[in-house]
């Protein structure tokens, strides 16, 4: 590791660690911060276009603020952020736009979330605490290089970014995000390459060059499986590229970026046998230290996969992250409410009533509401989060999962109870990828699939009858899906077990519009129109 990096890690060091500690030292004032927070979000609405339109005023106390404002999503918003956008200038809030970051789920199109000052000084309080306890918790990991991940965007997409990076780090302040790029493996400039291919390839080329990579930090864990498959896929390629120092054919696809070069990495690929192998990935980075990644709900078993092949690693989840906003993040152990960032709300999932934080109790199920310095007021997310005891006043939260549903003819199926479906399987060594809700199951009737991935050698049809039977009989116990069944409406459940299956569903989620590095593994997926021929052909024979 070089004197740069080390530099870097303790002025990094240094400088998170007043975050960390106005969080500790705020736990008993919950109450107080958060209506100190709202109060500095009305002020700076009130000022702005969009707020005087809506009567917003400075001097609104929490309980009128929670009374004049509806609860949002991002349709309400969306006219307003096309013309910030347009005329570059802010209208939601009184604050600089920064840049505009780009986010989209299964069934939405592209969003574009306004990055402002106020947003950004929100972002970098919680950054501020959670490096500083990663540090804490984890000491070695300050002595190697940092993986933070980009999520590639598709070249027409990057047009309109006004050539803004989608890196992980430009959520940090700009002091942290200097020190932070010295202790980095892998260039930001990596994002330039032509495509997101190319981008990949430099990526790994640029990790697996690195014996002092010592923390990598991916959103999901299939996609940091998929670094290490593509680390073998291309194994020989990589080898001659770090052998030489040059990208060979693609240099002219790389934007000027230097290739790494490395004879130890070159000489450990061309002896591998490209076999995913614990042993090998030790030889190539034996300083990993901590891997970060989503662990919970339908991420958990790919995360306990990624753990399987970096065992000499801790491994740490994310907590609940959006481009929209931060709820909870990684704190001694715990998942805490990030109450120093943004103004929150909770509406109860059972009877819909919002509650301030400091109004939970535990063992609630709640769905959060965001105001934050973008200028997104009682902004409702689609994620249903369980109470846990109290870090000092400030509730604690294990995340169950998405709330958003899927209803094709009727049968109200929530993200929640497909999980819980998924969870009572009995996978006999099968991963699970989604349950998938098609309205062309099989024939032209809609119907539910669930998408597995298993071994090559695995007897399909076996493991596919007994899942489906399994899904069928799990989702019947629901009245609405049962009705719906019982009318002819839905044909019965059925299973699909392929080998590559987490490939073929990341690849439509890519057709489908997601950014890459953005995707995640989820329990229920809604695909519209026919499904993909890969489906198709294998739903015709089950």
């Amino acid at each position: 590791m070089g004197i740069g990096t080390t530099l870097g890690h303790q002025l990094l060091r240094q400088l998170v660690a007043p975050g960390r500690r106005r969080f500790e030292r705020q736990l008993h004032n919950l109450e107080g911060v958060q209506r100190a927070r709202l109060a500095r979000w009305l002020a700076a609405a009130a000022r702005s276009p969009e707020g005087q339109r809506r009567g917003i005023r400075a001097d609104w106390s929490w309980e009128t603020f929670a009374r004049e404002l509806p609860v949002s999503n991002y349709a309400d918003h969306a006219a307003t952020i096309t013309r910030q956008r347009e005329t570059q200038q802010p209208l939601l809030i009184d604050s600089p736009v920064m840049r505009y970051q780009p986010t989209s789920g299964s069934t939405s199109a592209v969003k574009w979330v306004p990055y402002t000052q106020l947003f950004l000084e929100e972002l970098d309080e919680v950054i501020s605490a959670w490096v500083s306890d990663l540090y804490r918790q984890f000491p070695q990991q300050g002595r190697g290089t940092h993986y933070w991940s980009l999520s590639w965007m598709p070249t027409e997409m990057r047009a309109q970014t006004t050539g803004d990076l989608n890196d992980d780090m430009q959520i940090l302040s700009w002091g942290k995000r200097l020190l932070a790029y010295l202790t980095q493996a892998a260039p930001q400039e990596i994002a330039l390459a032509e495509t997101s291919e190319d981008s990949l390839f430099a990526t790994i080329a640029w990790l697996a060059s690195d014996a002092s990579l010592g923390f990598i930090s991916v959103w999901s864990p299939t996609f940091g499986l998929g670094l290490l498959e593509q680390l073998s896929a291309w194994r020989e390629e990589l080898a001659k590229a770090l052998q030489r120092g040059d990208w060979g054919a693609r240099t002219p696809r790389m934007a000027g970026l230097p290739c790494p070069k490395s004879a130890r990495a070159a000489r450990l690929l061309q002896e591998w046998g490209g076999q995913l192998n614990p042993a090998f990935f030790q030889q190539l980075w034996p300083n990993l230290t901590v891997i970060s990644a989503w662990d919970t709900a339908a991420a958990a078993p790919w995360a306990r996969q990624l753990q399987a092949q970096l065992p000499q690693a801790g491994f740490q989840g994310k907590g609940l992250w959006a481009t929209e906003g931060v709820v909870t993040f990684p704190f001694q152990g715990r998942y805490p409410l990030a109450y120093l960032s943004h103004v929150y709300e909770f509406m109860d999932a059972q009877d819909g009533r919002v509650l301030p934080p400091w109004s939970l109790r535990e063992g609630q199920d709640v769905i959060p509401l965001l105001t934050t310095g973008s200028g997104l007021a009682r902004y409702q997310m689609s994620d249903v989060l369980r109470v846990e005891a109290p870090l000092g006043q400030v509730p604690c939260f294990t995340f169950l999962g998405r709330n958003d549903g899927v209803d094709l003819v009727g049968e109200k199926t929530s993200a929640t109870t497909a999980q819980a479906v998924i969870d009572e399987l009995d996978l006999q060594g099968a991963l699970p990828v989604t349950l998938l809700a098609l309205d062309e199951a099989r024939g032209r009737a809609p119907g539910y699939a669930l998408l597995v991935e298993c071994q090559a050698d695995t007897p399909r049809g076996a493991l596919q009858r007994d899942l489906a039977d399994q899904v069928e009989k799990a989702l019947q116990r629901h009245f609405h899906y049962k009705l719906a069944r019982d009318l002819g409406q839905l044909q019965p459940a059925a299973c699909v077990a392929l080998p590559r299956m987490r490939d073929l569903y990341l690849a439509q989620c890519r057709e489908r519009g997601m950014i890459e590095g953005n995707i995640k593994i989820e329990p229920l997926r809604h695909w519209s129109g026919a499904a993909p021929a890969a489906l198709r052909q294998a739903l015709d024979m089950v």
